[in-house]
């Protein structure tokens, strides 16, 4: 067998793509579905943002973003200057005229409208406000179009078969390993370096504070889980907000719910009262000094949720880590741990962001201030998050400060721990991917969540840039292309 180049699949994906070095300056500009995805991933100076009006333009939740009919983002939460947020939508357009052209100002669907975000933009005096896109952007644009390229595909039902099914079929196990084993490569280095982008403007830890809080937002609190990490930043010029003398727990809780809005108006009644009551008596004394900071309830989505991703419980964890303000040095000391693989990983890294026990704690007995207690102690965090934490944010922020820092003995051993982590939940992405790429007939694939993660590198530089009958996808030609020799039966 024809072993696999090293650079075989970063070098595929990088076939056809086009230079991005003059589209920032050339005259037609970027492309509408790049200034989309820099809206949605909020690839932005966030601290800076400013509108037409010379007002800040502070980004509480940058909305969902719409595929059909209608305003790009719908429900966003925006706050300009001191005014109180407003929910509403988001128009993207490359150019101003584009608010008219389209006949936005005349379709009712257009009416809640409250931003309209370009991509440069001339003096204008029109409403609804407006947001130009290219001051603030957190990179060059040559750096981000690799990435707004990965990220900017239209997620479309897939009902069929990949046309890259049947030439899989005939790829042997082991340099289908090593296919996705490059491609988990690839997508370690791209999470490390939007960490390294980001702290070249916040600084290491905050960059970690966003991500680890963003993290445990879930799917349907990553924003206003991140804004509340920009908030504890900007509190005292530290993540935790307390330099000098560390706050207790519960006054972090009551900190991180005050700010969230999450605290409830009356106290509970029964066995929760004492509880809520400590709460809100720490929360009475800053509530006055951060009110203008406190998250709408518009910003959160709390219907549908799992009892353990109750952010009211997820903010609890994150209180720990802040009262115990060691959490980065922690994270190295645990990479510098004796050598070990596997499934020891996660039992280290769980019991670093778990820290220590307290003795009948609130939170181990209850998922929100209002919920009933439960005889049975749960851990605030649990094996399958903290994979989830490991491959999205500890194991990337480590990978991006190592290469700035030319440290290849720590590059190496975080990259040893990332393709032996063991394989996380399966998922409904997960399940999609390997139907569309394998159909019917299984495959075994390494049980690792490297693996997983290739597979999900691999449904981002293709699938998700072809349509549903795979138009134009180059992933059956990268598969054709593959040194090795066919499987055969038998």
């Amino acid at each position: 067998m024809t072993p696999l180049p090293p650079d075989f699949y970063a070098s595929w994906r990088q076939r056809d793509r086009r230079p991005a070095g003059a589209v920032e300056d050339s005259p037609a500009g970027p492309p509408e579905r790049w200034l989309q995805q820099i809206w949605r991933h909020q690839r932005l100076r966030r601290a800076e943002l400013t509108g037409h009006d010379g007002r800040p333009v502070r980004v509480l939740h940058p909305g969902f973003w719409n595929r059909g009919p209608g305003p790009d983002f719908q429900r966003a939460v925006l706050q300009f200057g001191q005014d109180a947020p407003v929910s509403g939508d988001v128009e993207i357009d490359l150019n101003l005229s584009g608010w008219h052209q389209h006949g936005h100002a005349r379709n009712a669907r257009y009416h809640q409208v409250i931003l309209h975000v370009v991509w440069d933009l001339p003096t204008p005096d029109r409403q609804p406000p407006v947001l130009a896109l290219r001051p603030f952007l957190d990179a060059p644009l040559a750096e981000l179009a690799p990435w707004l390229d990965d990220e900017a595909a239209a997620l479309l039902p897939v009902e069929t078969l990949g046309q890259c099914c049947a030439p899989l079929a005939a790829v042997n196990a082991g340099t289908l390993a090593a296919l996705l084993q490059q491609a988990a490569r690839v997508r370690l280095q791209r999470k490390a370096g939007e960490f390294a982008i980001h702290a070249r403007h916040v600084g290491w830890e905050r960059a970690l504070w966003v991500g680890l809080l963003g993290a445990l937002g879930y799917r349907h609190n990553t924003w206003p889980m991140r804004r509340l990490a920009e908030i504890a930043a900007e509190l005292d010029g530290h993540p935790s907000g307390e330099p000098a003398t560390r706050a207790a727990v519960p006054v972090w809780e009551a900190r991180l719910l005050g700010l969230a809005g999450l605290l409830p108006s009356q106290l509970p009644a029964g066995d929760n009262a004492p509880y809520a009551k400590t709460i809100w008596d720490s929360w009475w004394r800053e509530r006055d000094a951060l009110a203008d900071r406190i998250l709408p309830a518009a910003t959160w989505q709390l219907a549908g949720l799992r009892p353990a991703n109750q952010p009211q419980r997820r903010l609890a964890l994150a209180a720990r880590w802040l009262a115990a303000g060691d959490l980065p040095a922690r994270l190295q000391a645990w990479l510098s741990e004796p050598p070990t693989a596997g499934r020891a990983f996660v039992a280290q890294l769980l019991a670093t962001l778990s820290g220590p026990a307290e003795p009948d704690d609130f939170w181990a007995h209850h998922w929100t201030l209002r919920s009933r207690r439960f005889a049975r102690a749960q851990p605030l965090l649990g094996a399958p998050r903290v994979t989830d934490l490991a491959l999205n944010v500890v194991l990337p922020w480590l990978h991006a400060r190592a290469t700035i820092g030319g440290h290849a003995t720590l590059l190496g051993e975080i990259e040893r721990r990332y393709f032996s982590w063991p394989a996380s939940e399966d998922n409904a992405v997960l399940k999609l991917a390997r139907d569309r790429l394998f159909g019917p007939a299984p495959r075994a694939l390494p049980r690792t969540a490297a693996s997983q993660q290739g597979l999900l590198q691999l449904t981002r530089d293709f699938c998700d840039q072809a349509d549903a009958r795979c138009a134009g996808c180059r992933f059956p030609d990268l598969v054709r292309a593959l040194p090795v020799q066919p499987i055969h039966a038998g």
